[in-house]
C-alpha cells in the first residue's frame, strides 16, 4: 500500500499545535517500550541512555519529546533535545512502512535531522533493523 502524499489541513494543525504535547509523547514512549519488550525494537538502551529526542510532525504542528534511560523510554517535557527528527506525517509513515529510505528523505530535504550526528545514525539503524512483521503495521504493509 502506497502512502498518499497528503498533509494535515492547516486548520487541524492549528488546533493540534495548541494541545499539550505530553499525551502524544507518552503514547510514543509507551509504544517504543512495548516494541522493545516484544523484541521488535532491537534497542541497546545503553547507547541511548540519558538522551532526549524530539519528533516533529511538521504538517500537524506537533512536537513529541521523549527521553531514553536504561529502563526504557519516557515522555519528556519540551526543551533542548540531543536529536531532532522532523518530517511530515506522510513521510514518517512512508519511512516506518519502508516505502522510503530515511537517507532518501533526508537528501530530498523531506526529513530534517539536527543535533548529535552519531546518535542520528544509531536511531536510523535502529529503525532500519526493526522487524515490522511482528507489529500490527504488518497488516498495513501486506494490504
Amino acid at each position: 500500500m502506497r502512502i498518499p502524499d497528503l498533509s494535515v489541513p492547516a486548520s487541524l494543525a492549528g488546533l493540534l499545535s495548541r494541545l499539550p504535547a505530553t499525551p502524544p509523547s507518552l503514547l510514543l514512549a509507551s509504544s517504543l517500550n512495548l516494541l522493545a519488550k516484544r523484541g521488535v525494537l532491537p534497542a541497546d538502551l545503553s547507547l541511548l541512555d540519558g538522551k532526549r529526542f524530539e519528533i516533529r510532525l511538521l504538517d500537524a504542528g506537533l512536537s513529541l519529546t521523549i527521553a531514553a534511560s536504561a529502563r526504557g523510554f519516557s515522555a519528556a517535557a519540551p526543551g533542548p533535545s540531543d536529536l531532532l527528527l522532523a518530517a511530515s506525517c506522510a513521510d514518517f509513515a512512508r519511512m516506518l512502512l519502508r516505502e522510503e529510505d530515511p537517507d532518501t528523505l533526508f537528501f530530498h530535504r523531506r526529513l530534517r535531522i539536527e543535533g548529535d550526528t552519531e546518535l542520528g545514525l544509531i536511531v536510523k539503524n535502529l529503525l532500519d533493523g526493526m522487524d515490522w512483521s511482528e507489529t500490527p503495521l504488518s497488516r498495513l504493509m501486506s494490504a
